[in-house]
């Protein structure tokens, strides 16, 4: 196979032969591939807790080239300047919590989530932050933010990037998704709106970590899609009636995204809602292997890195339109 064909040649094969089962046709495999060798695009995004989008632009166009793809979302930067290695955290900017350094796509789940002034939420995997920082700025500060994170070196550093970007409207927690969920359900305690960006196998990420794909197997697919469609569970039984879950991942593999919402739709009292978002998306896939998924499925958005110039995701939209026992 030509390198243009397969530019990832230490990669599974059986990750690409699923990745090209995914893909409409040759050319769009192909252009799978190509851009999965090339470098991420430099994404930050405005930390407007501490300033406004205009004034980090005015500031950082001083010694970068700062493009803002999205009209309606000018938090968003991209910086088109050839950076040194380590130049982007240590600029002053960045250790005074003016921006955040995120990936493009992983900004999606929160602008779909939309969190609100009075909003109760919870990040489920809060870790490092990223995530958890853009609530906290759509949220100007207000409103109740609970960050659960299991791992005490990541919590470490999920705090640090809450004080760095002058997060107080957050509570910082330290226990696995599902025993969290549990007991807040035990104490009468419901969300609004929940954030499960849940573990996974991270095929999304080959441009950043390619490691990924050549450590892929289906063995830890079949293993995180039990624990994603345990979380998503307990996630919604600690919504309220009429509350929002986010579930992302930054994997293609259908058995951790479609699988686990086509679960949740033909199991419990959920609506799938359709997402709209400043980048291209794709329909969720209803039909894998030997498997059909509700057809609602369609209605999540898969991200592909060869459509946006970002690396992939998944996100789906669900509506909690009853109680749960």
């Amino acid at each position: 196979m030509s390198k243009l064909i397969n530019p990832i040649e230490k990669a599974n094969p059986l990750f690409l032969k699923r990745i090209r089962s995914q893909l409409k046709d040759e050319k769009d495999y192909e252009e799978f591939c190509k851009i999965s060798t090339t470098p991420i695009v430099t994404s930050i995004r405005c930390n407007t807790i501490k300033i406004s989008p205009a004034e980090l632009k005015k500031r950082l166009e001083k010694k970068w080239k700062i493009k803002q793809p999205f009209k309606n979302n000018p938090e968003i930067m991209i910086i088109e300047s050839k950076l040194l290695p380590g130049e982007l955290g240590k600029a002053i900017e960045h250790i005074l919590g003016y921006y955040y350094v995120q990936e493009i796509a992983s900004m999606m789940p929160i602008l779909v989530l939309n969190p609100k002034e009075n909003d109760s939420i919870l990040d489920l995997a809060a870790a490092p932050g990223s995530k958890t920082t853009q609530m906290a700025s759509m949220m100007n500060n207000k409103g109740i933010l609970i960050a659960n994170e299991v791992s005490l070196g990541r919590i470490s550093i999920l705090s640090t990037n809450l004080q760095r970007c002058a997060v107080t409207n957050s509570l910082v927690i330290r226990q696995t998704g599902e025993s969290l969920c549990k007991k807040l359900v035990n104490l009468g305690f419901k969300l609004d709106k929940i954030l499960a960006d849940v573990p996974c196998s991270g095929e999304g990420t080959i441009r950043s970590s390619p490691r990924t794909v050549q450590m892929f197997s289906e063995n830890l697919i079949k293993n995180l899609s039990n624990t994603q469609k345990y979380l998503a569970i307990n996630a919604l039984k600690a919504l309220k009636v009429n509350g929002t879950l986010i579930y992302s991942t930054c994997t293609h593999a259908p058995e951790e995204n479609e699988a686990i919402i086509s679960y949740l739709l033909d199991n419990f009292p959920v609506e799938i809602q359709k997402i709209n978002l400043p980048i291209k998306t794709r329909p969720g896939i209803t039909k894998w292997r030997n498997q059909e998924y509700n057809k609602k499925v369609e209605y999540c958005a898969r991200i592909y890195p060869q459509d946006n110039n970002t690396e992939g995701f998944f996100i789906a939209h669900l509506k909690k339109t009853g109680e749960i026992e």
